[in-house]
């Protein structure tokens, strides 16, 4: 098969499975495609950017755009962090979310991103209710 960066300069495109929960509710593991191209330039403020952590592949969204760097964080994550350009293999153009096609330029998904980034800081702030809820479901024997 060979790593993503050989297959986006084989076939300019790269169509895979997610794995991992970082860009929930947007795109859920095992379940949503991605199609990953090339950068057309500098990424902006919103794109989701395919990079190498080490040996490992990671879809995250960028924040902040900096000189010769970005700033990115998950769409499920709370830390975020600095990742050179030269690490950034992809950009999401689009997806495909319970066999639904959605293109990063159609409306709804724009409205997505603000609506999702406009309350991020009060998901932040209801993040310790959200861990200690989830410790006494799973006491409860509620949830795993």
């Amino acid at each position: 098969m060979g790593s993503f960066e050989e297959i986006l300069a084989r076939d300019g495109r790269l169509i895979y499975k997610t794995r991992g929960v970082s860009m929930l509710p947007m795109l859920h593991q095992d379940r949503d495609l991605v199609v990953i191209e090339p950068p057309k330039g500098r990424l902006q403020k919103y794109d989701v950017a395919l990079y190498r952590r080490g040996k490992y592949y990671v879809l995250h969204r960028v924040i902040r755009v900096l000189d010769g760097a970005y700033v990115i964080l998950g769409d499920n994550t709370y830390t975020p962090e600095t990742v050179s350009d030269s690490a950034v293999i992809g950009v999401l153009t689009a997806f495909s979310r319970k066999g639904k096609s959605c293109r990063v330029e159609d409306r709804p998904y724009r409205l997505y991103v603000r609506f999702w980034w406009a309350v991020y800081p009060l998901r932040r702030l209801l993040l310790p209710v959200r861990r200690v809820l989830g410790r006494a479901a799973r006491k409860l024997g509620l949830r795993k």
